[in-house]
């Protein structure tokens, strides 16, 4: 099992640079950087969980600027979205982001997406909430043709475009994996059906549960369980329930940083690998 950190990064926070050097020093597998464009206010939505929104959402950089700058200052970390809120911005666009950032990397990347909850900011980028989640499905086939055909085209309900040329294409073949985030079972449903692996939050239900019923599901849907990663979300810092997570099948945990400067952040990182030592030794 590898070890992952997300973060929403903002001009208050460690550096992209600073945080990747550090982790890939301390033998952690990836960089997962959070995304919102912006917060309407006001707005009807609840903020996750209840209460007050934090500070970061409103506050947070573009991933793929940040990813950007952590792929040029390392050598081996993975650079993830965690997640891109592909529903807000444009398919096209989009995907050749994904294609030129595999490229910058050497094939470090990792395309986490999700349909996002904050319906105002959502419908601020011209998406119906409602049917967010097929524009999904449909955004991501017609990636997947562009990036690995030379004239690609997709015709579906809501995205269309006829034959075009467009490159670069990703490094990794056939692409990027395709990491669905959000919860049981409607977003482990998604993955099965066009994703390469789940982003589930280990705050969010029991996973001893969700684990064994992605599994079934996948069975169900006559697709191995197997060619599904699973990336477990805000893990606890607690290495009997870690090593119980790997004995289900999950194969990278990310833990979840502060959008804070080094002299708090480099700590934590520092404690977490004390706790990944031993897990994989």
């Amino acid at each position: 099992m590898v070890f992952g950190a997300s973060i929403f990064f903002t001009d208050y926070s460690i550096s992209p640079a600073e945080l990747a050097v550090a982790k890939e020093e301390r033998g952690f597998d990836s960089l997962w950087a959070a995304e919102h464009s912006h917060i309407p206010v006001p707005r009807r939505t609840p903020a996750p969980g209840g209460g007050e929104l934090a500070k970061r959402y409103y506050d947070v950089m573009d991933p793929f600027v940040t990813l950007a700058a952590a792929a040029a200052a390392t050598k081996r970390l993975k650079l993830a979205t965690g997640i891109c809120l592909v529903i807000q911005r444009d398919t096209i666009q989009t995907a050749k982001l994904v294609a030129s950032i595999d490229q910058v990397s050497g094939g470090r990347f990792l395309f986490g997406i999700g349909g996002g909850w904050n319906a105002e900011e959502i419908e601020n980028h011209g998406t119906d909430f409602a049917t967010r989640f097929k524009l999904m499905r449909e955004q991501i086939e017609a990636m997947k043709e562009i990036w690995t055909k030379d004239k690609p085209e997709y015709h579906g309900d809501i995205v269309d475009f006829a034959t075009m040329m467009t490159w670069p294409k990703p490094v990794q073949k056939p692409y990027p994996p395709i990491i669905v985030g959000g919860a049981f079972p409607w977003a482990a449903r998604r993955a099965i059906r066009y994703g390469d692996g789940w982003y589930p939050n280990a705050s969010s239900g029991n996973p001893d549960d969700y684990l064994l019923g992605l599994r079934r599901m996948a069975e169900e849907a006559g697709r191995d369980p197997k060619t599904l990663s699973i990336t477990l979300g805000a893990a606890p810092e607690d290495s009997d329930r870690l090593k119980r997570y790997r004995d289900l099948g999950v194969g990278r945990v990310n833990i979840s940083l502060p959008a804070a400067k080094a002299d708090e952040v480099l700590p934590l990182l520092d404690r977490w690998a004390s706790v990944i030592r031993p897990l994989n030794a």
